[in-house]
C-alpha cells in the first residue's frame, strides 16, 4: 500500500554503518569511526546565546515562510563580503538544513520525468533526493586525473532536451576536491547555451584550504541567473542539529521555493534561525579556527596515508573527507556484490574501523574517511587501517 516512488530509494549506506557500530559499541568494542560527516566540535557560544535570548524574548510565533528577515540579511552580508555575489534579500531562502534547501529547489526546478545530472562521485542523497520529486538522475563518469572534475566534454555526452539541472558539490563531498573559476567558467557557458539549471552544494564553502575559492554564481551575471546556491551552518559553524539551510537563486525561483515551503513546513524554527544569525553575526573566528584545525588533521592524514601502500588518494583542498583508492587490493580478497561494502565490513569486523564505502558514492573502487574526529582518533583509526592493509596484501 505504500508509493510506489519508495521502490526506487536506496536505503542510506550511513544509516546502516551506523547501526553497525552501535551494536559493536553495545559490546564494549573500542570503534574507531572515521564515516561521520559531522563537526566535532560545538556550537559557539553566542550562537547558542542568541538562541537562549530568543526564547526568553518569546520570539516563538510564526514568521515568514522564507525565513527571518534578519537572518536573510546577515545571509546577504556574507555573500556579497565572502563570495562577491549580490542578491536581494527577497532572493534568499533560509530552509531545513542544506539537503531541504536542494529538495525546495529540485521541487521547483523539476517536472516528471525531468533529468538531472550528478557527477560521480556524487553525495549520498542526491540521486533520492533527485527520484523522490520525480525526477530522474543522470549520472556522469569522470576522470580520476582530473580529480574527478566534471568537463564539458562528459556533459555534451548526456545531455538531451530533458536535461533540467545538474548539481555540482563544491568543495565536493566525498572527495574534498575545489572546482576554480577558469573550470567553472566552460560548465557555466555549456549550461547557458542549453538550459540547463545549476544548483551549486557549496555546504563546505568556508572549510576550504586555498586561497582563491569562486562561487558559481559569481562567475557572471548570467551564471547568478541559472545559478542556485546552497549553504547553511551544519558544517561551517557546527550546527548540524540546529537544521539551518539556505539557497540563493534569482526571484522568480526563490518566489516558487518560499511558495512550496510554506505548504510544506511552514518555516525552518525560529530559536534555530537566531542561533544561525548569531553564529554569522559574531562567530567568524571561532568557524576560522575550526578550519586551521581541519587543515592540521588533513595533513596528519595525507602524510600517514601516503605510506599505505597501495592505497592512493586526491589529495583534498577542502571540506574533512578522504577518498582513498583500494582498488589495488582487489585482487587479494575473495569477495561478492559491492567490493566497497565488503572491505568496509572486513575492517569494522576485524579492525574496528568505521568508514563509507565507496558505493554510496557511486564508486565501488573506493572508501570515505572523514577527519571530523579528534586527531589522536584519526591517527589510530589510519594506523589501523595500515595495518589491515598490511594483513590483506600477506593472506
Amino acid at each position: 500500500m505504500l508509493s510506489k516512488r519508495l521502490s526506487n530509494i536506496t536505503p542510506s549506506f550511513t544509516i546502516g554503518i551506523s547501526s553497525k557500530i552501535k551494536k559493536l559499541k553495545e559490546k564494549e568494542l573500542n570503534i574507531i569511526n572515521l564515516s561521520i560527516g559531522e563537526p566535532d566540535f560545538f556550537t559557539p557560544d553566542r550562537a547558542k546565546e542568541e538562541a537562549i535570548k530568543a526564547i526568553h524574548n518569546n520570539k516563538t510565533k510564526y514568521d515568514l515562510a522564507s525565513g527571518l528577515n534578519e537572518l536573510k540579511k546577515v545571509i546577504q552580508n556574507k555573500l556579497l563580503s565572502e563570495n562577491e555575489i549580490y542578491y536581494e534579500v527577497d532572493e534568499i531562502v533560509v530552509s531545513n538544513g542544506a539537503k531541504h534547501s536542494i529538495t525546495n529547489s529540485l521541487l521547483a526546478l523539476l517536472d516528471e520525468g525531468d533529468e538531472v545530472i550528478i557527477p560521480k562521485p556524487y553525495w549520498v542523497s542526491y540521486p533520492e533526493m533527485v527520484k523522490l520529486v520525480g525526477g530522474k538522475p543522470i549520472f556522469v563518469d569522470t576522470d580520476k586525473s582530473n580529480n574527478f572534475k566534471v568537463t564539458v566534454g562528459e556533459l555534451k555526452k548526456i545531455v538531451n532536451t530533458k536535461t533540467k539541472a545538474i548539481i555540482i558539490s563544491n568543495p565536493s563531498n566525498p572527495v574534498g576536491i575545489i572546482y576554480r573559476e577558469k573550470e567553472l567558467i566552460p560548465i557555466v557557458e555549456f549550461c547557458l547555451e542549453n538550459n540547463i539549471y545549476i544548483i551549486s552544494d557549496e555546504i563546505y564553502e568556508k572549510i576550504c584550504y586555498i586561497d582563491d575559492y569562486k562561487s558559481t554564481a559569481a562567475i557572471s551575471d548570467e551564471a547568478k541567473d541559472i545559478t542556485i546556491t546552497i549553504n547553511g551552518l551544519s558544517k561551517s559553524a557546527s550546527m548540524t542539529g540546529w537544521r539551518v539551510g539556505y539557497s540563493a537563486s534569482n526571484r522568480e525561483i526563490a518566489d516558487a521555493i518560499s511558495t512550496i515551503q510554506g505548504h510544506l513546513i511552514s518555516h525552518p524554527s525560529t530559536i534555530s534561525q537566531w542561533a544561525a544569525f548569531g553564529a554569522l553575526s559574531y562567530c567568524e573566528e571561532e568557524m576560522k579556527a575550526m578550519v586551521k584545525i581541519y587543515k592540521g588533521r588533513r595533513d596528519k592524514a595525507v602524510s600517514i596515508l601516503k605510506e599505505i601502500e597501495p592505497l592512493s588518494f586526491i589529495y583534498p583542498e577542502g571540506a574533512f573527507y578522504l577518498f582513498i583508492d583500494i582498488s589495488q587490493l582487489k585482487q587479494n580478497m575473495d569477495y561478492n556484490g559491492s567490493f566497497s561494502v565488503y572491505f568496509a565490513d572486513r575492517l569494522l569486523e576485524e579492525s574496528k574501523v568505521a568508514v563509507v564505502p565507496g558505493i554510496a558514492f557511486g564508486m565501488d573502487d573506493y572508501i570515505r574517511i572523514s577527519y571530523a574526529c579528534s586527531t589522536d582518533e584519526l591517527i589510530e583509526g589510519l594506523n589501523r587501517i595500515a595495518e589491515f592493509v598490511h594483513k590483506i596484501k600477506n593472506e
